[in-house]
């Protein structure tokens, strides 16, 4: 009985000892003409040290927001464990925000569309900003980038564009293509259109279809990382990227585990890919 409770106490401090904190912030962006919240994770000792530490960018999918992470994925409880058992470095964590659940009428999407350069906002205004505010050492080797669905496609897309920015990218369900958007009845072009024509325009598949041998050479300089449950509709897009992937002989791992296209699965993902990001920022 002494040893049990013993154990449980032992437990208890060693989460306590390593519980970090979400804080939600803001940045007023002239390229948006809009503000955008997002949440921050702060690993355990942040405010007391002046360290430096790796960043890793966790993105949203599809009508969800910055807070969805914390909320749905239980991101805090599973980096605070994965940290504090010391499967991942102590790590910033930026949760931005890209849509809502009104998709017809609210902006959704990691892509440069008409009249929403939210690419242009995560690397000119986002990026720069949260790095500086949050300590986080601003280089290829120490940031890193993941999401699920719609982010998951977002986070290939941006290491795909910007290799020279990332150590590693871990895509969960990953939307990768699209079929054109479909207007409205009377012709019109809802704001999911022009998300669903992003994705089309920044076709993972496409990209590496496309990409002659100096792209390839840049983009073996990152660890890809892509996982899709058996039963997801998304995961004939995802076994396709991978055989390209392969075929350009990149550093690429692939998971099909049983799952669908839902939380449970993301949950569990997230446990592989804090490890996976850590594993290659630089020691």
């Amino acid at each position: 009985m002494k040893k049990s409770l013993s154990l449980l106490c032992l437990l208890l401090c060693t989460a306590w000892c390593h519980a970090g904190r979400i804080v939600t912030d803001s940045i007023s962006s002239s390229v948006l003409g809009a503000t955008v919240k997002y949440n921050v994770y702060l690993p355990s000792g942040f405010e007391q040290s002046q360290n430096q530490y790796p960043v890793v960018y966790l993105l949203h999918g599809l009508t969800d927001t910055y807070t969805a992470w914390a909320e749905k994925g239980g991101m805090k409880d599973i980096a605070d464990e994965i940290i504090g058992c010391g499967e991942a470095v102590p790590m910033v964590i930026i949760m931005p925000n890209a849509g809502g659940p009104d998709v017809n009428n609210i902006w959704n999407g990691y892509f440069n569309m008409p009249g929403w350069s939210y690419e242009d906002f995560f690397f000119n205004e986002l990026m720069p900003a949260a790095e500086s505010k949050y300590r986080c050492i601003s280089d290829k080797q120490h940031r890193a980038i993941m999401g699920l669905s719609m982010g998951g496609g977002g986070s290939v897309g941006y290491c795909q564009a910007h290799p020279d920015k990332f150590s590693s990218c871990y895509a969960m369900s990953p939307w990768l293509d699209s079929e054109p958007g479909r207007e409205g009845p009377n012709g019109e072009k809802t704001k999911m259109f022009y998300t669903s024509e992003g994705v089309r325009a920044h076709s993972a598949l496409a990209f590496m279809d496309k990409a002659d041998d100096a792209t390839k050479e840049q983009l073996r300089t990152l660890k890809w990382f892509l996982d899709c449950g058996d039963d997801d509709f998304l995961l004939g897009n995802t076994f396709e990227l991978y055989k390209k992937m392969r075929f350009a002989r990149l550093n690429t791992e692939f998971r099909v585990r049983n799952g669908i296209h839902n939380w449970e699965y993301w949950r569990a993902s997230l446990r592989l890919s804090l490890p996976f990001a850590s594993r290659n920022f630089a020691q």
